[in-house]
């Protein structure tokens, strides 16, 4: 096959707020390698997730569907395989291209029940021998870290559970001294929920690891295009980055929201009920897990800004690997034909309304993500303020692969606004079926957002909420149901009516929680 068909490098981290992208956006982390892709490329001001939680929302990037038409609707319900091989991985390894996967996927289900056959399984991982490199979902080439996320009382997976990285850790993990080092805490402790400066060296960290395996997949690259996903697994939380990181923002310098604080009696009720209700969940371990780990309780602004010093600490210290990737690119002679993208899979709150993490308040600081592309063809500081979702990165890839729309998705491609600064569009969605096991009420929301507003609607219910985003950018007047924007709230609940692409039928019953 040609070279002349681009390389595809796509580069993702992992719970990445929108406006936490380097100075481009209103937050202050630093993110020098992705401000350099901004200016000698496009970007999309507008850009959200389809699902504003891990799962869905990596399956619909891999697939261009929503989440109602290729059923992981949730945390928990695995990606039907054959579905998987036939998003833009695969369809692009049938025309030559080689393709690889780097970090975490998440295509399958972590915490299961009982083993599901994945090599993303706790339970199952221990089936693939330790030198299995796929393929998996698509890609011909895998090196993967399961749970991607490094606990303080939760150590990784030991061998012959877990999967390239849980191998790799722990060769160094003699006598379990390197998770000692990751769950050591140094000065200072605030106290703060999920929040610590880690001891473990900055070399044996999950971030340094996906860099160098990525360049290390870079220098097989030599005959045929390759496509590559490189996923950092972090700012998820816990917050808790190695020196120097830990070090690099000042807690005292960091922004904090302006409105931090509960205001549960402006919202709909099922915030509210997200928060309170009981998980429902029959093994007592995983019902305190989402207790205990996916809810944080109020944090002090001391402790908020110990967590939003950290969070950005762990943004620079990928953005520093995006860097070295980038420079491999370079060195390799592969930059002239690689596109290379830079996104993630959902945001998070940091404290916006006194929230953190994630849940069904579809706020912008979840909804809104950074997606950032540069290279052949790619013009230079090129702004895109369409509303458009990283679902759309499936067509996109195919396109500039040469191949065509595929039936049954719902992503379109974005080279139109690449090229064409007059290209518009007017809607983007976004959708989740929460289960009561999460939170203990059932949800079933349905989100679109233009350049200008936003609505929620919960299905089951027939409760809604939305929001004026050019004169109210912090969301804390929800407009639903006010007369004086009513003919805004018919035009938007018409475009939640329209959403685009077949529902799934039978949606597939939960094997885990996430």
């Amino acid at each position: 096959m040609s070279k002349s068909k681009p390389n595809i490098l796509f580069i993702t981290s992992d719970m990445q707020r929108g406006d936490c992208f380097g100075a481009f956006e209103t937050r202050g982390a630093r993110a020098p390698h992705v401000e350099m892709m901004a200016d000698s490329g496009t970007r999309f001001s507008n850009c959200i997730t389809p699902n504003p939680i891990c799962m869905p929302s990596r399956a619909s990037i891999l697939t261009g569907m929503l989440p109602l038409t290729h059923g992981v609707y949730d945390n928990g319900i695995d990606l039907d395989p054959n579905i998987a091989a036939n998003g833009f991985a695969g369809q692009l390894a049938r025309i030559g291209y080689n393709t690889g996967f780097i970090g975490k996927a998440h295509f399958s289900t972590f915490e299961t029940f009982n083993p599901t056959g994945t090599p993303e399984c706790r339970f199952s991982s221990a089936d693939y021998d330790e030198n299995w490199t796929g393929p998996y979902a698509g890609f011909e080439h895998v090196e993967l870290v399961t749970m991607g996320h490094l606990h303080r009382k939760r150590p990784p997976e030991i061998p012959p559970h877990g999967q390239h990285y849980e191998h790799w850790f722990n060769a160094r993990n003699k006598d379990g001294e390197a998770f000692k080092l990751h769950a050591t805490g140094l000065p200072p402790d605030t106290g703060a929920a999920n929040t610590w400066n880690s001891a473990l060296p900055a070399a044996w960290h999950t971030s340094t690891w996906v860099g160098d395996r990525a360049i290390s997949y870079l220098q097989e690259q030599k005959e045929n295009p390759f496509c590559a996903w490189v996923s950092f697994p972090d700012p998820h939380q816990p917050f808790a980055p190695p020196e120097p990181w830990s070090r690099l923002y000042h807690p005292d310098e960091v922004d904090l929201p302006e409105h931090r604080t509960m205001d549960l009696d402006r919202r709909p009720w099922w915030h509210r009920a997200a928060l309170e209700s009981e998980p429902q969940i029959d093994d007592d371990r995983l019902r305190e897990h989402r207790k205990k780990v996916s809810r944080l309780p109020p944090q002090t602004d001391e402790q908020l800004r110990h967590m939003t010093a950290n969070y950005y600490g762990m943004i620079s210290m990928i953005d520093h690997n995006v860097g070295r990737i980038q420079a491999a690119l370079e060195d390799l002679g592969l930059a002239e034909n690689t596109i290379v993208i830079y996104a993630t899979d959902h945001g998070e709150f940091l404290g916006d309304h006194g929230l953190y993490l994630k849940g069904p308040m579809m706020y912008d600081g979840l909804l809104r993500v950074g997606l950032v592309m540069t290279g052949p063809g790619i013009p230079a500081d090129n702004v895109v303020d369409a509303p458009v979702s990283t679902m759309d990165l499936c067509a996109t890839f195919l396109d500039y692969a040469g191949v065509g729309k595929l039936d049954g998705i719902q992503s379109e491609t974005l080279r139109p606004f690449i090229e064409n600064r007059a290209a518009s569009r007017d809607v983007a969605y976004c959708e989740w079926n929460m289960q009561a096991i999460r939170a203990g009420v059932e949800l079933h929301l349905k989100t679109v957002r233009t350049k200008t507003h936003k609505l929620t609607m919960e299905q089951i219910s027939g409760d809604g909420e939305l929001y004026d985003l050019f004169n109210d950018p912090t969301e804390m007047d929800n407009r639903y149901g006010d007369p004086a924007v009513s003919a805004v709230q018919r035009e938007l609940e018409d475009m939640i009516k329209e959403r685009p692409g077949p529902l799934l039928n039978n949606l597939p019953a939960a094997v885990g929680i996430y």
